[in-house]
């Protein structure tokens, strides 16, 4: 492929080559290769093809958009190929990837354009009318679960105004949506055993506070009759949620609501900071251990502190923070963690 030229320069003579086919042709090949290349798992070929066919900001999905396969390899130039037993797309090569993340002028703002066509996705009257109970034969709209977990996280990396927009517009109208039980069931709530009630609870600033954006969490606790203090369908409030997940400005913000209850727990008797401190979240925990209504010693309802939880996970960072603070001792704590005369259970 190389001949007598480096890689890096028969990479530049390829791309060269894909942008000289133009139009149509041009915009699939260099689309497919942003995707690819910025991909937060290896996507599906029929994934991929239908999120080439999205229009950004479109009201509706148009099925005639969806490129072929065969179409879209050929536009890519042989730089992309499909891996059959994987049933994914990627690159050629990883000196491809290295190559392109080398030249983020390529694709401008990629995170952005990515999130604007995942959110532009799951605002299409397509997606809000389909039924979460029972759930649809899901196979016409394979760009449903990636749109759903990953929306959010390239929204974070890079909110364009014409994302916040979209993603407002999301947020704002978030009852009863299909993309909400992919969600949770990623974040590991198993909805086939009942752990999820009613959708409706399940707002757009939880959703945005699982996801950290920051600036979309600003947007909506100003909204008129927000209720910072909700508990969802899970149980879980949205600082529970941003602090279960490390996100440390949002939980931040979350705080500055002078009507924010630090301490409010989830269905299991989890606050924030023993969510913070079961998964290791260092900042988080020190910005709630700066409040005075964040209690560090409030147990579960299976009697565990957070240090508990933190000694139990191996957190030992967490340990420290907490031993400041914290009126428990570690030499006082029964065998599972628990805390003396507590039941024993698992957290």
């Amino acid at each position: 492929m190389t001949g007598s030229l480096g890689l890096g320069d028969a990479y530049c003579a390829t791309l060269g080559r894909i942008k000289g086919q133009g139009g149509r042709k041009a915009m699939l090949g260099m689309a497919a290769l942003m995707w690819i290349s910025h991909s937060e798992r290896p996507l599906k070929s029929n994934e991929l093809c239908h999120a080439l066919a999205v229009e950004i900001g479109s009201p509706n999905l148009n099925s005639h958009n969806v490129p072929s396969i065969g179409t879209l390899l050929a536009c890519c130039q042989g730089l992309v190929v499909v891996d059959k037993e994987a049933s994914t797309i990627r690159l050629i090569h990883f000196t491809l990837q290295e190559h392109l993340r080398a030249h983020p002028e390529l694709f401008g703002t990629a995170h952005s354009t990515i999130a604007e066509t995942c959110l532009s996705f799951l605002n299409s009257q397509q997606v809000k009318t389909l039924s979460t109970s029972p759930i649809p034969d899901l196979r016409s709209m394979p760009f449903l679960q990636y749109s759903s977990l990953y929306c959010g996280i390239y929204a974070k990396k890079g909110i364009s105004d014409c994302a916040k927009l979209l993603a407002l517009k999301l947020f704002e109208d978030y009852n009863y949506r299909i993309s909400t039980k992919i969600l949770l069931k990623a974040q590991g709530w198993y909805i086939c055993k009942g752990n999820v009630r009613d959708l409706s609870v399940f707002t757009g600033l939880h959703c945005a506070s699982i996801f950290g954006i920051d600036e979309i969490v600003a947007g909506l606790i100003e909204a008129e009759g927000c209720d910072i203090n909700r508990n969802d369908c899970v149980g879980n409030t949205p600082l529970v949620w941003a602090a279960r997940n490390g996100h440390e400005r949002v939980v931040q913000i979350l705080l500055g609501r002078g009507d924010v209850k630090p301490d409010k727990p989830n269905r299991y008797g989890r606050t924030p900071l023993y969510c913070a401190t079961s998964n290791g979240q260092e900042g988080v925990v020190k910005i709630l251990l700066e409040r005075d209504d964040a209690n560090p010693d409030k147990s579960n309802v299976y009697g565990r502190t957070p240090l508990c939880c933190a000694i139990l996970g191996g957190h030992e960072g967490v340990v420290n923070i907490l031993l400041g603070r914290s009126g428990v001792c570690p030499d006082n704590l029964n065998e599972d963690g628990s805390v003396p005369n507590g039941p024993v259970r698992p957290s």
